[in-house]
């Protein structure tokens, strides 16, 4: 473990901050009313170097009764705790309340500090230590060490030290991979510095210079400096007690309860999954409770929606929805604890299922079965229902963000799964989108029945344009997302796609007997127009067609280049178009310049076709104009010479 927090907890006035002060030499209590009361009120800090040379960051916690909510401030990030009971009073009602909050907070490393032991004999130690080994029968410090110690003698204070040091070698290291989280225990401003906060980093590795996001609100900043252990440094990891000097932001933008946060990872809610414990002490608790929730160091006020039953009594969990009356942002499997409005006692807590959850009907046993799947599963169940209820494409640092996972936990369970073929991949760019399976499935289905129907109506255009297809089935996805999902379907032979459009594999526009009778009736009508062809209009008259229909030939004649467009509405047969091609070059090879009444007279038609043939010859690279005469293009003259 190369960081260590550590956390003191206990009753008001059994020695806590006496106990930091000799083993630091600093004296947490900083406030003048602490001073004068003989109380801590705040949370208090300080650093300690253990025997083995491993730093140590020390979160000194208020006792009394009043103070508990800075006191659960300060313990959500502790890696083992201090229980410091006076010999000469034994346990008392905060050491209760702190015992709690440390069962339900999980603290599973943790050393019992006897304080006070000049104060006693040795009989009556004796007593209350066999006081203390039985109160922690059943609690998840059980069994921990109990260490004698008098702050004022200096009595025990190696064998504290030594026994910390050796408890501390079992506690598991935070990531120092992932996102930063950075939950705000204090802040304040330095002249000529600005904006400073303080916390534990739970995750991720901090840096100067580091943009972060100020959550729940969303606001934009930046590390200016940070300080650990009171030294500046360029960079903090997980499981450090840090100094964040910010810039861009006020004072009253960071209140405690704050997260610092990598931009984007953190999600805004109202409402949180989770599996609450009622603790034995507490009165039953019915259905939409108002209560005091403690998450991180943010305590608010919320409701408890009881999912699966009507009341909890105590020592019993159930599966709930904290119903929040101002956002929060957490992670799947952070630990809370829930405080009464009134009397406020600590009655319960528990962890997060569901970090950003949707509102749930209760009493449903599908809500019931879903919660389950999220709080037990596997990995791959986990990933596998969110890509069920989001129902759409998904990135891997969304779906780490959702299921509560790590980064590499999630990336590996992702190629698994698509290997498994029960995830489909979308790379985009270099980004690689997820799908379920059966979504990617029903997706191309709803694709291939509405081409089929569209290639049935249409039966000669290419196929169905891609954006109108985006806006009527997947709105959701932006056009170069669903242009991504299009290149696989073609990929797996489900569609192939054309510059605009997208059909059927299958599919070839073909006219139906019908439509193919009356383009062959067309097509004569354009070849004996020769070069005085009649217009569509026309045309379409004398063969019957329908002008729904016609324009759909039309476009459909144009692309296969069975038509010819020389201008508006003006439409040639291409062999028509070959022969006056071909008569104009030898004219004009022989000749070298022709007018258009020239050309009128060449290809036996008027000036209103002689006209627009010579403007496309242009535009075809064949002809130029020359004031009122063509003549070859070079181009044209050296195909002529080769």
């Amino acid at each position: 473990m190369t960081h260590l927090i550590i956390g003191t907890a206990g009753h008001v006035d059994h020695g806590k901050t006496m106990l930091v002060k000799a083993l630091t030499g600093v004296d947490t209590d900083r406030l003048k009313e602490e001073k004068e009361r003989g109380i801590s009120i705040e949370l208090g800090f300080a650093s300690l170097t253990l025997p083995s040379g491993r730093q140590a960051g020390i979160v000194d916690v208020p006792g009394h009764e009043r103070f508990i909510k800075n006191m659960l401030a300060g313990v959500g990030g502790i890696d083992l705790v201090l229980l410091v009971i006076a010999a000469d009073e034994g346990i008392m009602p905060q050491t209760k309340e702190h015992m709690d909050i440390i069962q339900l907070l999980q603290i599973a490393r943790g050393v019992v500090v006897l304080s006070k032991v000049d104060l006693v004999d040795r009989e009556w130690l004796d007593l209350v230590r066999e006081e203390v080994v039985e109160f922690l029968k059943g609690t998840i410090l059980e069994g921990a060490p109990v260490v004698e110690v008098s702050s004022v003698t200096g009595q025990g204070l190696d064998e504290l030290l030594r026994t910390i040091d050796l408890v501390a070698q079992e506690v598991k290291e935070k990531p120092a991979t992932g996102y930063v989280r950075l939950p705000v225990d204090r802040v304040f401003s330095i002249t000529g510095f600005g904006t400073v906060a303080t916390g534990t980093l739970w995750s991720g590795i901090l840096r100067t210079g580091d943009a972060l996001e100020i959550m729940p609100r969303k606001i934009a900043a930046r590390v200016r400096t940070l300080q650990v252990h009171g030294r500046k440094v360029e960079e903090a990891r997980a499981g450090q007690r840090v100094a964040v000097n910010l810039t861009g932001v006020e004072v009253e933008e960071v209140p405690r309860g704050s997260v610092l946060a990598t931009p984007g990872s953190l999600t805004p809610s109202y409402r949180l999954d989770a599996r609450f414990v009622l603790l034995g002490t507490a009165r039953p608790l019915k259905n939409r409770s108002r209560v005091r929730l403690h998450l991180g160091t943010a305590e608010i006020m919320c409701r408890v929606i009881l999912l699966d039953r009507d009341e909890l009594t105590p020592h019993e969990t159930a599966l709930a929805q904290l119903e929040l009356e101002e956002p929060a942002v957490a992670v799947r499997g952070d630990r809370f604890v829930v405080r009464s409005y009134s009397p406020v006692r600590t009655i319960g807590g528990g962890k997060i299922i569901d970090p950003v959850a949707p509102k749930h009907r209760r009493l449903r046993r599908e809500v019931i079965e879903s919660l389950l799947t999220r709080e037990k599963g596997t990995p791959e169940e986990l990933l596998l229902q969110q890509l069920n209820s989001h129902r759409t494409i998904l990135t891997a640092e969304e779906l780490v963000r959702a299921s509560g996972l790590d980064e590499n936990t999630v990336k590996d369970t992702l190629h698994s799964l698509v290997e498994k073929k029960q995830v489909r991949s979308i790379p985009l760019e270099n980004q690689v989108y997820y799908l379920l399976q059966e979504v990617y499935l029903q997706w191309a289905e709803n694709m291939r029945l509405m081409l089929q129907e569209y290639h049935r109506d249409f039966p000669l255009r290419e196929g169905f344009p891609k954006e109108e297809m985006r806006s009527r089935l997947f709105a959701g996805l932006n056009s170069k997302q669903f242009q991504s999902l299009l290149q696989v379907m073609e990929e797996d032979g489900l569609v192939k796609l054309y510059a605009q459009e997208v059909a059927l594999t299958e599919f070839t526009p073909k006219p139906n007997p019908k439509q193919e009778q009356q383009i062959q009736q067309l097509l004569e009508i354009y070849r004996e127009g020769n070069c005085q062809p009649p217009a569509w209009g026309e045309a379409t008259r004398r063969v019957g067609l329908e002008s729904h229909t016609a324009q759909e030939i039309l476009q459909y004649l144009l692309k296969k280049c069975m038509l010819v467009r020389v201008a508006d509405d003006l439409y040639f047969h291409p062999a028509c178009v070959d022969r006056a091609r071909q008569a104009l070059v030898d004219y004009l090879r022989e000749k070298g310049e022709i007018t258009v009444g020239e050309t009128r007279d060449l290809l036996q038609t008027s000036r209103k076709y002689a006209l627009p043939l010579l403007e496309y010859f242009d535009r075809e690279k064949t002809t130029r104009r020359v004031e009122d005469k063509r003549v070859l293009t070079r181009a044209e003259k050296q195909k002529n010479r080769s």
